[in-house]
């Protein structure tokens, strides 16, 4: 016997709506649970958790896009802020997570590079928390990140004046673009200069300009799908003595290179916080 036929009609056809709801209700309670647990995690660093309120993790993948399942390349991941809860979560998700690394193919490749390389293979070799990593060789002489249209979703946390700085711009967006599938999403991170700013190419202030970054998104075959204030901090002017390094978390004290001035009275700059920063969305058509 049907058990629907003793109900009446309309409360018949409101139980089938909200059954036939149920898995893509229970999908996102399932990616909203892995992120939850990824940024969670014991694993952490306690001084990476205690950015978590100028970095917004949560907010800020779930704007950029991320889901369950992906094929996620993290560009340049430095200490490895975003490394702790993207492996996490592709593992989590039986996604998968890649990260580029100093290129080991490279013959002029200094020896600190490939001991710093081998420092971050260290410490997320643990595959019951991280998953397996890929590691994709980068850097002036590299080719490509990894096999064409092969992933979901690249991201560049706060990389951009680095790559202006070195020239390899054009390199790294038009490398991204044919690593992403159609519909992949570039997510970046960075520095905002204000609006209307005549953008210095080699971006020595760390700041770069939103008309920049989509400028040079767009030239390597992008398409601008959002953007976000979710970064967006006020306070900061931009007028920094050591640029935005001056400011948390580096809170450098003289010109890179020179000794620490323990003369130097950091107050005010801590008090802005981080960088104003912008958050943008991009798409592969």
């Amino acid at each position: 016997m049907n058990p629907l036929r003793s109900i009446p009609l309309v409360l018949a056809i409101t139980i089938t709506s909200v059954a036939l709801a149920l898995p893509a209700a229970r999908a996102a309670d399932v990616q909203d649970k892995a992120l939850a647990d990824a940024v969670s995690g014991s694993w952490r660093t306690p001084a990476n958790v205690q950015r978590d309120a100028w970095r917004k993790p949560v907010d800020a993948l779930a704007f950029w896009g991320l889901k369950p399942g992906m094929a996620i390349l993290e560009l340049s991941p430095g200490g490895g802020w975003w490394t702790e809860i993207l492996a996490p979560y592709a593992r989590l998700t039986k996604g998968s997570y890649a990260a580029t690394a100093a290129d080991l193919n490279n013959p002029d490749l200094s020896q600190a590079a490939r001991d710093a390389r081998a420092q971050f293979e260290k410490r997320f070799s643990d595959q019951s928390v991280y998953g397996p990593i890929t590691y994709v060789n980068f850097g002036p002489k590299s080719q490509g990140l990894g096999a064409p249209n092969s992933v979901d979703f690249v991201l560049n946390g706060r990389n951009f004046h680095n790559w202006m700085a070195n020239g390899m711009l054009d390199k790294v967006m038009a490398e991204s673009f044919a690593v992403l599938k159609s519909g992949g999403v570039l997510a970046i991170e960075e520095h905002r200069n204000a609006p209307g700013t005549t953008q210095d190419p080699k971006a020595p202030s760390g700041y770069v300009t939103e008309a920049f970054v989509i400028a040079a998104a767009e030239k390597a075959g992008f398409k601008l799908a959002a953007r976000s204030d979710l970064y967006a901090n006020p306070k900061d002017d931009r007028d920094h003595p050591f640029g935005v390094w001056t400011l948390p978390p580096v809170r450098r004290t003289a010109p890179q290179g020179q000794p620490a001035n323990p003369n130097f009275d950091s107050a005010p700059y801590d008090a802005v916080g981080e960088s104003d920063r912008m958050a943008l969305r991009f798409v592969k058509p």
